[in-house]
């Protein structure tokens, strides 16, 4: 009898049916959980094919813009130097037109009138007849006889 002691104090296992009650109702949580799963990676492929997408049309669309600055920045650079260049070819001919200026009055007799005026506001008048004759001037402006 001592073995009907011992086997009467170890609980009977379990029927299987109990058990499959227990996990039936995990699988299907398993089931939306991989599913789930599987849709959450699916977004997350679409979003990174989406970023890639959109790094691709950027990075495009900046080399078109760095071009174009380029072309723009190349096009004043010359420009720039046009304008200096046509600016030191006129102030050149202004300087030379002043010099065939001032080499004339100095051929005339003239030399730097400017300069003249400004010392003395009655201008010089050089006189080669030694017949003329000078009439001192009244404040009126007419001669004084």
């Amino acid at each position: 009898m001592e073995n009907s002691d011992s086997t009467a104090s170890v609980p009977p296992p379990a029927p299987l049916s109990v058990k499959k009650e227990n996990v039936m109702p995990i699988n299907p949580k398993i089931a939306e959980l991989t599913e789930s799963r599987q849709e959450l990676l699916t977004r997350i492929q679409k979003l990174k094919e989406d970023l890639q997408g959109w790094r691709t049309k950027l990075d495009t669309q900046v080399k078109v813009y760095r071009d174009e600055l380029s072309e723009l920045k190349n096009s004043l650079n010359t420009e720039v130097e046009q304008l200096r260049s046509d600016f030191q070819e006129l102030k050149t001919t202004l300087q030379q037109q002043q010099e065939d200026v001032t080499a004339s009055l100095r051929n005339l007799g003239l030399q730097d009138v400017s300069a003249e005026a400004k010392e003395t506001e009655v201008p010089i008048v050089e006189n080669t007849d030694e017949n003329v004759q000078e009439f001192p001037i009244g404040d009126n402006g007419k001669e004084i006889e």
